[in-house]
């Protein structure tokens, strides 16, 4: 059999104990944050029918979504025809009839329907499990990452939008950042602003256009609006609006008169006045309003589903793209049966979230290993009246190993000192004779005398 030169498929990555020591940092953090506010964990599976996720995340979504080819002789059924024309499009569904999970919204609303009489209305959960994209890997970005999501359906209260916003401040607070923008519009004001083009069949088009104004400036929103079907005339009154100033208020109030002839439009910011009056009567850090929250007209969020409020956060210390986002769907589980029940959610960007982290230095010191106190194995007869301390100590809950061969002290302390492990535990003839063990503290080098008990309350204190 050939050699194969081992290598991570492209957008992949492999985490070592201290990474993984950091990214469970940030999901333990999340998890206390989403649990603190009532909401409760699920999973699903990391694959789903094809058929639930095409179609939700647009034209440009479904062609990122990974496909997972049936098993067996997955051409046998497939018609000359199709194959003879080469079409990706008619030859794929029957080809495929799975895919990897492309996000957690569309397979919670899928949950949602097939448990509708299992849960309780409205229903919290938060998914923290990895998702899959087609996309092109770069900084920041990877085929593979987890996501970390909080939803509730079935509450039309805005109550759910304003606590999302203290979930999102508290939580990256926490993580240890300090200069980040939760931004916030609306979709309805987006709709507002199609009607008064006398373009509301472009909706779609105009919010995924305005929506990279970050990445293409509006040159390149222009370009491509005039592409979608918008006129020079659109373009000039859409460019004061793209390009608002001021603080969120005054933004706000400048809209109530560019969309005085759009009821919808009116309605969405009616929707973010509310969310901030919701959130001032947590008396929250000021901050929160007057700096970290900020109204945002190009942010679209270019995902079909979202009716309401939608949100996005950047931070603003480190060079990076979106590190969380999401908004409210008023009828995701329609399609798949289940009708008019409204739902909000957003979700934080964990693997982004540790690289700014990581390039900040805000992890917290800890140690790569579990173990807090590794036994040296001196020769086998010495390794029988170890065990029972092993065992002992583990019963008590403490982490602890004993090296698994009688290899020179230097090797194990290399080991020890490789592994982060702060206590060394030595026994050998002298202590098994007085019963009195020798403790080593691997920072400091000091070695005390110890007895087992006192050990024990001193690794459990």
């Amino acid at each position: 059999m050939a050699i194969v030169k081992p290598s991570l498929a492209k957008g992949t990555r492999d985490f070592s104990p201290l990474e993984m020591e950091r990214r469970n940092f940030i999901f333990n953090t999340l998890k206390r944050i989403f649990k603190k506010y009532g909401y409760s964990e699920i999973q699903t599976p990391s694959f789903e029918n094809l058929s639930t996720l095409t179609g939700k995340y647009g034209d440009e979504g479904d062609q990122l979504i990974f496909k997972i080819l049936n098993s067996g002789d997955y051409l046998s059924k497939v018609s000359d025809d199709v194959l003879g024309h080469k079409n990706s499009v008619k030859l794929i569904p029957q080809i495929s009839e799975k895919a990897l999970r492309y996000d957690l919204t569309v397979p919670f609303a899928r949950y949602v329907v097939m448990h509708q009489n299992d849960i309780t209305l409205p229903f919290k959960r938060f998914q923290i499990q990895p998702v899959w994209r087609a996309d092109r890997p770069q900084r920041g970005r990877y085929r593979e990452f987890y996501q970390c999501d909080v939803d509730v359906v079935g509450s039309e209260s805005l109550l759910n939008e304003a606590e999302f916003i203290l979930i999102y401040w508290e939580a990256l607070r926490q993580l240890g950042l300090k200069d980040f923008t939760i931004k916030i519009n609306n979709r309805k004001i987006l709709t507002g602003i199609a009607e008064i083009l006398g373009k509301p069949e472009l909706i779609v088009d105009m919010t995924v256009a305005i929506d990279k104004l970050d990445k293409i400036g509006l040159d390149g929103v222009n370009k491509e609006l005039l592409e979608r079907g918008f006129s020079e005339a659109d373009l000039e009154v859409l460019k004061p609006i793209v390009l608002l100033e001021g603080n969120s208020q005054e933004k706000l109030e400048s809209l109530k008169t560019v969309l005085a002839s759009s009821e919808k439009g009116l309605q969405g910011i009616e929707e973010i006045e509310a969310v901030f009056s919701y959130v001032a009567a947590f008396n929250v850090d000021e901050g929160v309003l007057g700096n970290d929250v900020a109204v945002d007209i190009t942010l679209a969020r270019g995902l079909n589903y979202y009716t309401g409020c939608i949100f996005e956060v950047k931070t603003n210390e480190v060079a990076m793209g979106s590190i969380g986002g999401g908004g409210r769907y008023d009828d995701l589980t329609g399609m798949f049966g289940l009708k008019n029940l409204t739902g909000v959610g957003v979700s934080f960007g964990a693997d982004r979230i540790y690289d700014v982290l990581e390039e900040l230095d805000l992890f917290p010191r800890t140690s790569i290993s579990s173990s807090k106190v590794l036994i040296v194995n001196f020769d086998k007869n010495l390794e029988y009246y170890t065990i029972p301390l092993l065992a002992s100590l583990r019963h008590e809950g403490i982490a602890v190993e004993l090296y698994p061969i009688a290899a020179k002290l230097k090797k194990q302390m290399s080991y020890a000192d490789a592994k982060q492990i702060p206590f060394v535990l030595l026994v050998g003839e002298e202590e098994v004779k007085s019963d009195v063990l020798t403790l080593k503290n691997m920072e400091s080098g000091d070695q005390m005398k110890i007895e087992l008990a006192t050990l024990i309350e001193m690794m459990k204190g």
